[in-house]
């Protein structure tokens, strides 16, 4: 009997995977890969606050709304203080921006290298219905010199200068996904060893899909080229999916192939998503992926950002979709165009 098959293989494990890819980066010293396992310890305890948000008082509305005007769910609170209670005790971030402060946060740590800027629980309104949530995150070296405390030109960087990006979905199971500019790798959770092992190497998305997602809801105020795209899409008998947690949404789309559109709307005319910590993220580990991400006109990564709260449309996905939703909003008529880019 061959005894090795009495005790298989569990699989490597994302500390041993990130202390394996330290060699690509020839400047680092280990603060990123620490960087990153601070974030996997943050997100093993979010994971674990959210598994039992429906036996204790933790689900439910905090009773404040953030500096986007929503209102904060409970788990939003705990996700932004454990995520960021984490990077300041590991000591290699500076500063992080956050969708729920306002404000740049100092950690403290002014020796450290880096900036984050984090959804700490994206998609909280369906805690409550027990429908897939996540965080995303982004990962910027510092740009002004140690010694003193990070400032908004560290932050205010564009999405061409990530060095990492990633996001968890806790659903199902509990994934963390992530890039440091060298292909992306996912992670499953494995909570009775407490560890993440890598599932799915090498993650390379769908050149083309049969996927749309967007909220047609708001239609009646979607610009030409949106509505036209739709209607390509239903032409071609796409299935429309959508979740209204934006990892479950794209994740399942960098896996299958598909299109996630947040475009302008009457209610949100400059987008909705914010581009520091929603969009340049995904926009990174698409593009490592094989796809495509942009505002509809320009890649996402090239965005000039003016403010770390800024929103941004978003067109994102498989690279052939992407594009053909580019031709159509490149068709809509100069009036148009010019009165939603002056909105």
């Amino acid at each position: 009997m061959d005894h090795n098959k009495l005790a298989l293989p569990v699989g490597t494990t994302l500390d041993r995977f990130i202390m394996r890819k330290q060699e690509d980066f020839p400047y680092a010293t280990g603060e990123l890969s620490q960087l990153l396992r601070d974030i996997a310890l943050a997100a093993k305890i979010v994971n674990r606050e959210i598994n039992r948000s429906g036996l204790i008082d933790i689900a439910g509305a905090y009773g404040n709304r953030n500096v986007q005007g929503e209102d904060q769910q409970k788990l939003d609170v705990i996700a932004n203080i454990r995520f960021i209670r984490a990077l300041r005790n590991g000591g290699e971030v500076c500063t992080i921006i956050s969708e729920e402060d306002e404000d740049m946060i100092q950690t403290g740590n002014d020796q450290g290298k880096y900036v984050v800027a984090i959804d700490p629980l994206d998609g909280s309104s369906n805690i409550d219905v027990n429908v897939s949530i996540g965080t995303i995150f982004s990962i910027y070296r510092r740009v002004s010199p140690t010694g003193r405390p990070g400032t908004s030109a560290d932050c205010l960087q564009p999405g061409t200068h990530q060095v990492a990006a990633g996001y968890v979905i806790y659903g199902s199971s509990t994934m963390l996904v992530y890039t440091t500019g060298n292909g992306v790798n996912g992670f499953t959770y494995e909570p009775s060893l407490g560890e993440f092992f890598l599932s799915h190497p090498d993650i390379q998305t769908p050149k083309t899909g049969a996927i749309y997602s967007i909220n047609e809801g708001a239609s009646d105020t979607f610009s030409p080229g949106v509505v036209a795209f739709v209607k390509h899409c239903k032409d071609a008998s796409f299935s429309a999916r959508y979740i209204g947690s934006l990892v479950a949404d794209f994740h399942r789309n960098l896996l299958k192939g598909g299109i996630y559109i947040y475009p302008a709307t009457g209610k949100a005319p400059k987008g909705k998503l914010r581009l520091m910590y929603e969009c340049n993220p995904l926009a990174f580990i698409v593009e490592q992926a094989g796809g495509r991400s942009s505002d509809g006109y320009q890649r996402t990564l090239s965005i000039e950002p003016k403010d770390c709260h800024a929103r941004c449309p978003i067109f994102i996905g498989s690279q052939d979709l992407v594009e053909q939703a580019e031709a159509f909003m490149a068709q809509e008529t100069a009036p148009v165009a010019a009165t939603l880019a002056s909105t």
